[in-house]
């Protein structure tokens, strides 16, 4: 059973119209500077062992993980075919709008990790698909939600567009926690500036990263009372 955290204002976005058509043409571009990457890459190595079976969510013609990282599975996700067909790293991958269909095409309890950059900010209905990663992720698993402070703002629902940084980790904690996944820890750390500007304490895009492990048993009686850890 899904439990719903979000109101339907806080789902709303600027552009209403159907994601698929936003995304059509591929942007075979970095969203995300190379500090932020070169960060989330850190962390990839450090939370996902050796030879997992690894889900790339809402992903693209990258996919920031280690290029000496050993892996059995890649499966990769997205909106956009060619992104898709372009990144090396993926073994496997499917084309799905998740406002429009949250169910995974994935068994159940089939993948070691879940990761999902820069991507939670488009999703309307997050509740489902956080229950649909408990399903899909392992027990004793990780789901990784990573994002800057950057986004296509009119993609973007109210929630994440009018909330700040300290807000959006709360909430996609909160959401988390809602369907069943036990208290995540949370990240919110500067970068410097990959070039010159860095020398000179020049700032790079902020990461902040939502972790979680699936729990061995999932409780029933899930609930977003209890507040996220901070930061």
């Amino acid at each position: 059973m899904v439990m719903d955290v979000l109101s339907a204002a806080d789902r709303q976005k600027i552009d209403g119209s159907d994601d698929a058509l936003f995304y059509a043409e591929p942007r075979f571009v970095q969203h995300l500077d190379a500090a932020f990457r070169a960060r989330l890459t850190v962390l990839y190595r450090e939370r996902i062992p050796r030879n997992a079976v690894v889900l790339d969510l809402m992903g693209s013609w990258v996919s920031h993980l280690p290029e000496d990282g050993t892996y059995a599975e890649v499966i990769g996700h997205g909106l956009n075919e060619r992104e898709l067909q372009a990144n090396p790293r993926l073994s496997r991958h499917w084309v799905q709008n998740l406002n429009t269909n949250q169910h995974l095409p994935l068994d159940d309890a089939s993948v070691d990790a879940a990761l999902v950059v820069a991507g939670w900010q488009y999703l309307q209905q997050p509740e489902a698909i956080a229950a649909e990663l408990l399903r899909v992720v392992r027990p004793g698993g990780a789901l990784i939600i990573a994002f800057s402070n950057r986004m296509f703002a009119q993609k973007a629902p109210r929630i994440w567009l009018e909330g700040s940084d300290r807000d959006r980790l709360a909430s996609v904690a909160r959401v988390l926690m809602a369907q069943g996944w036990p208290r995540p820890e949370l990240l919110a750390e500067a970068t410097r500036h990959p070039g010159p500007l860095g020398w000179v304490g020049g700032k790079g895009d902020p990461f902040f990263a939502v972790i979680a492990t699936r729990p061995l048993q999932v409780s029933t009686t899930a609930s977003a009372a209890s507040g996220p850890a901070a930061p």
